[in-house]
């Protein structure tokens, strides 16, 4: 599986964490939004909690092997090249969302750690990374929640960009992204 992008195309890997990635954060946010078919404190409940949680922190591990896929070299060139305004947005809603993809699962794990909970990872139980505190947690959970809701948009405008790259400016930016056929 190559690590090193083309003049014309992503890696296999990144385009490969990419799609996963989408996957993943579908998986972490249909969980949230369906934990209100089950009563709070009842068993299917938690197992739907404990599954964003573990789907999220999924996300935190594989972003950073994202980011080390996408510093083994350039990105390949969009073509004919945008504006320098356009590649300039590019760029901030890339940093955004690595920032979100890093952030969201952090916030997470606090919220978790600050309830007095267990952080379970595929079987591994993690360390808190701070102390029990109610009301900190409620704090956090703010943000968290804040920080989804601004995910929505990000993942939508970023989708949304790369639509409208591939019908109105007829360019390669989706392309580039694709998996090989």
């Amino acid at each position: 599986m190559p690590w090193k992008n083309s003049e014309s195309r992503y890696s296999t890997m990144s385009i490969a964490l990419h799609w996963l990635m989408l996957v993943l954060l579908v998986l972490v946010y249909t969980t949230i939004e369906f934990r209100g078919i089950f009563p709070k404190g009842s068993g299917g409940r938690t197992l739907i909690k404990e599954m964003h949680f573990m789907f999220g922190l999924t996300v935190f591990v594989l972003v950073w092997l994202r980011l080390f896929a996408r510093s083994l070299g350039v990105a390949p060139k969009i073509l004919p090249a945008p504006p320098q305004w356009q590649a300039l947005l590019a760029t901030l809603m890339h940093v955004a969302l690595y920032v979100f993809m890093i952030g969201m699962p952090i916030f997470g794990w606090l919220i978790v750690s600050a309830e007095g909970h267990s952080v379970w990872f595929y079987g591994i139980e993690l360390p808190p990374l701070i102390g029990e505190n109610k009301d900190l947690a409620k704090q956090i959970e703010g943000w968290h929640v804040l920080g989804g809701t601004l995910g929505y948009w990000l993942i939508g405008l970023h989708a949304a960009a790369g639509l409208y790259h591939h019908y109105f400016m007829r360019d390669n930016t989706v392309l580039r992204m694709l998996p090989k056929r």
